[in-house]
This record gives structure tokens, sequence and C-alpha cells, in this order.
């Protein structure tokens, strides 16, 4: 073998994406995105991928600080104050693996930035050579309004055509675009919001992309958000530790045939606790892996509504077989919305499968549109 021979074979380059090229590489083509998640949950259900944790399903490890430490530079606990990794691998056509990693205070509007600056590094599956290193704040937005997507697909009646959103921020716009894709007869929009500065962005932000929504209201009540809606999502931010401060859904302002769709803070009545009402979970083993982590009650602690069904169930109030996973619905092994007036709530937690799915689909874009900046890690390692 010459030199030249070697330096070939362990040449390394891999890309940088910034936020402008992660938009010419398509990160906010939100259709696409929905197809990929769903395509993500069939590998799921099927067990070809592998997440952190004992049970290969954790949510990520994260760096949080105490109320009270010696060392005065270190980081006050802030809420959203912490430093997350979030890694995975995802099979199929995928077969890359990745770790999304940020960090997190909500102070940062103050300063004008967003609540949590992400980037995510993806890996070749074969050699863990990286491929991309990429920013992620609408790589990890536009995968998360996504799930919402796939839920409705399967689980919202296919006429509905009223959407009831409470916090209209950035995952107030990505879970409507991935309604949107789902259920394109939506013309009607209900909001309910704390700021006007947010409330103006949003309001602005939907007439000028879905103008086939033509009736919008912004509410004051959260029943408001949830009475005569066929679509519900929460997508506020709020104190975490008091469960009876978490926005609440309950059983009477309902319409019977709605789909809600949850990625934040909430909770739920007894009536909605009913086992009439369709329980779903983006992945169990998620939410065993938190509950696994966290003290109890675990939803205390973790305020997304599939933590409470974990403590409902440990605490003999909810049967585990009534717990419903959406990659089984998706698969074709268990049905999706039966009838129209069944009402379905859908927990939605986040994982970073989700980010090596639709983070590979954009860099193998980009890779083909010749997106991004060439970087070298190195031509002949020195260490080897």
């Amino acid at each position: 073998m010459n030199d030249m021979t070697a330096i070939q074979s362990t040449k390394i380059d891999f890309i940088y994406l910034s936020e402008e090229d992660m938009i010419k590489a398509g990160v906010t083509d939100m259709p696409a995105c929905v197809d990929a998640m769903e395509e993500m949950f069939g590998l799921l259900y099927h067990g070809d991928y592998r997440m952190a944790g004992p049970n290969s399903d954790s949510h990520g490890a994260a760096i949080s600080f105490p109320e009270n430490s010696p060392f005065p530079d270190m980081p006050k606990p802030t809420a959203d104050r912490r430093f997350m990794a979030m890694p995975a691998y995802l099979g199929g056509r995928f077969r890359t693996a990745g770790m999304k990693w940020y960090g997190s205070n909500i102070e940062n509007r103050d300063k004008g930035l967003p609540r949590s600056i992400l980037m995510f590094c993806l890996n070749d599956a074969d050699t863990g050579a990286p491929l991309a290193f990429m920013s992620a704040n609408l790589l990890s937005a536009y995968r998360t309004g996504a799930i919402p997507g796939v839920g409705a697909r399967h689980l919202a009646r296919k006429d509905s055509r009223v959407v009831g959103i409470l916090g209209p921020g950035v995952m107030a716009k990505t879970t409507l675009a991935a309604f949107m894709a789902a259920c394109p007869n939506i013309d009607t929009l209900k909001v309910k919001g704390r700021g006007e500065k947010s409330l103006k962005s949003f309001l602005a932000w939907v007439a000028e992309t879905y103008p086939q929504i033509t009736s919008v209201a912004v509410v004051d009540s959260i029943e408001a958000v949830v009475r005569d809606s066929d679509l519900v999502s929460y997508c506020n931010s709020g104190a975490v530790g008091d469960p009876s401060t978490y926005p609440m859904v309950k059983r009477e302002w309902v319409k019977p045939g709605a789909f809600l769709a949850m990625p934040a803070l909430c909770n739920i009545d007894e009536a909605m606790e009913a086992r009439d009402v369709r329980k779903v979970v983006d992945n169990t083993g998620l939410y065993d892996a938190w509950f696994h982590e966290l003290p109890k009650p675990a939803h205390v602690h973790v305020p997304i509504v599939g933590v409470k069904f974990m403590d409902m169930i440990a605490e003999g109030r909810m049967d585990r077989a009534d717990l419903e996973d959406i990659g089984k619905i998706v698969a074709g092994d268990a049905p999706g919305r039966q009838n129209d007036e069944e009402i379905i709530i859908m927990s939605v937690g986040g994982m970073p499968v989700e980010d090596v799915a639709w983070g590979t689909i954009v860099y193998r874009n980009a890779i083909s549109r010749g997106i991004g900046v060439k970087l070298n890690l190195w031509d002949v390692p020195v260490l080897r």
C-alpha cells in the first residue's frame, strides 16, 4: 500500500451546516418531516434503534445546578438552566448515530436568544466518524412538531377543522404546521398566550403561512382553547414541581372525537383518566426510563402527561395494558382512530432518535445539493 492510498483510506472530512444551510437543505419541510417521523416510529416499534440508559430508551443525560454552591461562578438553577446530551442510533435506511447537545436558560429570552441553543453531531454508524455538525434549533423544533402530526394522521378525525393551542411560541408553530400537513381541512384556530409579543408574532406567521385558516381567535381561558376544538395542543412553558399548577384538561371541555397532542406541561382531571379516553405515548420505553430515574410521583419532576400515566399505573389507577404506543399504531399492529366519537390524548416526550432521523435526511439533502462547509478532521491520525 503506497502512502497516497494510506492517506485516502484514513482521511475524514465532515460538513458544518449553519441555520441558513439547514433551511436550504430542507429542515423546515414539515410534510417530509412528518413522513420521516412516521418511518422512525415503525423502526422503534420493531426495535431497530438504541438510545441511552439501562433500557436503551433514555431521553438523555442532563447537568443541573445546585441551589447553593460554594463556587460563586457556578451557574444558578434558574428555570430551564441545564446542559443536556441526547444520543441515539437509528437503523433502517438511516443507519446513523448522533447526539444533540444543548445549553438552556429561560433568561436567554432577555438577551434576544432562544431558551435553548442546540447543536447536533451526526456520525457514521460503522466507523464512528463525524458526518456533520449542524445547527439544531430548527431541527429540534420541526421534529418535535412533527410528532403531533404523526398522531393526527392516525388518531384525529379526517374532517378535523378546528385547532386549539395554548402557548403561541416556536412549538406552537411547528405543531400547527404538522396538524396542517395531516389534516388539510383545518380552517379555524383558537390560541391563548401570555405575552402580546409572542401572540403577535404567532398570528402574523399564521396569516402569512396558512391563508386557508380563515377564522382566528385569541381566547382568554384554557377552557376556550379546548372547548369545540377537533385538535388540541398545549405548547406552553412554565414552572415545574406542582402538577396542580400545570395546565389542565377537563373532560367536560373536550369535544367527542377530539385528538389532543401534548408536548408540554399538562395535567388531566379524574374524568379524563377514565378508560374510554384513549391514552397514547410516543414510546412507552421512554416513560419507563423517566419513571425509573425520577423520584415519585414522577409527574412532579417531568410535567409531560405521559409521566402522569406512569404515576397512575404505579398507583393502581390505570392498567398498563391501557397505555398505547404510537409505534404499534403506525406499524398497523394496533388500531388508529376507531370511531368519530372517541377522545384520544397523546403524550409527546421527545427522543434523540427523532433528531437522528431528521438530521440524517437533512444531511443527505445537503450533500446532494452541495450545501455546507467541508471541514477536515485529519488526513492521517497522529495516534492510531
